[in-house]
C-alpha cells in the first residue's frame, strides 16, 4: 500500500501543479515571483522526497552533488532564462506582432488543453534537438557533460554545457496565444516531470503517466553507462510520446549512470567540454 501510494507521487504533484494554476487569481499569476517559486518549492519537495523514498543507494547525493546541482538550478533560472527570453523568446513577440501571427482560438479552449498544448509543442522541439545532440558530433561535444555525472537527482537536469543548456531551452511557444496561468502550468508541470524524472526517488507512476510522460526508468536507461549507443533512446526530457511517435522509445531501466569512464566532471571541464577535442591534441603535440 505504502508503495503504491508513492508510486501516485509524480500525478499527485502534477495535479497540485495545475489546480493551483487554474484556480490562481491573476494579480497573483501576474507577480514576477509567483512562477520562480512554483518552479523552485516543486524541486525542493523532489529533492526532499529522496531522502525518503530513496531509488538507489549509489545515488544517494552529497554535499559536492547538492552544491553542483544547486549552482545550476540557480544558472539556468538565472542566466539561462534571462539569454532565452532576450534572444529568442523576445524577438520571436517581436515578430509576432509584425506577422501578425495569431492563435486565438487556443486561448478559448479549456484550460488543461491549452496547458497540453504548450507542453506537448515545447517538447516536440526538445525531442528533436536532443535527437540531434546524440547524432551529431559538435552538438553532442556539448551535451556530452550532461551525460558524465554518475548518479541521478533532483536538479541534475540543469546540469551541462552552457551550450547546451541554452540550445536545449529554445521553442516557438512564444508565437502561442495562450492565457498566462496556461503558459505558466505548462511550464512547472514539465519541470515537475523532468525533475521526477532526473530524481533518486522510488516512484513508478501508473501505466497511464509513463505512457504520455518521460519516467526516471525511461531517463535512467538513457543515462545508462552500458555505451554510448544505448543512450541513444527516451530522448523526452518530460514528454516520452515522441519517442514513442518517432520509434526512439526502449523500455528499460539502469541503476549504473554514466559516459566513458564515469568520471565526474568539475564545473571548469563540464565548461570546456566542447574544446576537448582541440585541447587534446594540443597537448599531445607539446608532449
Amino acid at each position: 500500500m505504502k508503495q503504491s501510494l508513492v508510486n501516485l507521487l509524480p500525478p499527485a504533484t502534477l495535479a497540485a501543479i495545475l489546480a493551483f494554476w487554474g484556480l490562481a487569481p491573476a494579480g497573483l499569476v501576474e507577480q514576477p515571483w509567483t512562477l520562480p517559486l512554483v518552479a523552485v518549492t516543486t524541486i525542493v519537495f523532489v529533492q526532499l522526497l529522496e531522502l525518503v523514498f530513496e531509488r538507489h543507494e549509489g545515488w544517494r547525493i552529497n554535499r559536492t552533488e547538492l552544491a553542483t546541482d544547486i549552482f545550476y538550478t540557480a544558472f539556468g533560472f538565472l542566466v539561462i532564462g534571462h539569454l532565452s527570453d532576450t534572444l529568442v523568446n523576445s524577438p520571436l513577440r517581436e515578430l509576432k506582432a509584425d506577422w501578425g501571427i495569431g492563435t486565438p482560438w487556443l486561448a478559448e479552449l479549456p484550460f488543461l488543453v491549452q496547458v497540453m498544448v504548450v507542453l506537448f509543442t515545447f517538447e516536440f522541439g526538445q525531442y528533436w534537438m536532443h535527437r540531434a545532440m546524440h547524432n551529431w558530433t559538435p552538438l553532442w561535444l556539448t551535451h556530452a557533460p550532461h551525460h558524465h555525472v554518475t548518479q541521478l537527482n533532483a536538479m541534475k537536469g540543469y546540469i551541462g554545457n552552457p551550450i547546451e543548456l541554452f540550445l536545449i531551452s529554445l521553442g516557438v511557444t512564444a508565437l502561442l496565444d495562450v492565457d498566462l496561468n496556461a503558459l505558466f502550468a505548462s511550464f512547472t508541470v514539465g519541470g515537475a516531470i523532468a525533475t521526477y524524472a532526473h530524481a533518486n526517488v522510488k516512484a513508478d507512476p501508473p501505466i497511464w503517466y509513463g505512457f504520455f510522460f518521460t519516467t526516471i526508468r525511461n531517463h535512467s536507461l538513457h543515462h545508462t553507462a552500458l555505451s554510448y549507443e544505448d543512450t541513444r533512446c527516451n530522448y523526452g526530457n518530460s514528454v516520452i510520446f515522441w519517442d514513442r511517435v518517432f520509434g526512439t522509445y526502449k523500455e528499460g531501466e539502469s541503476a549504473v549512470v554514466g559516459q566513458d569512464d564515469r568520471k565526474r566532471l568539475s564545473i571548469k571541464e563540464q565548461w570546456l567540454f566542447p574544446l576537448r577535442p582541440w585541447l587534446e591534441k594540443k597537448q599531445a603535440a607539446e608532449g
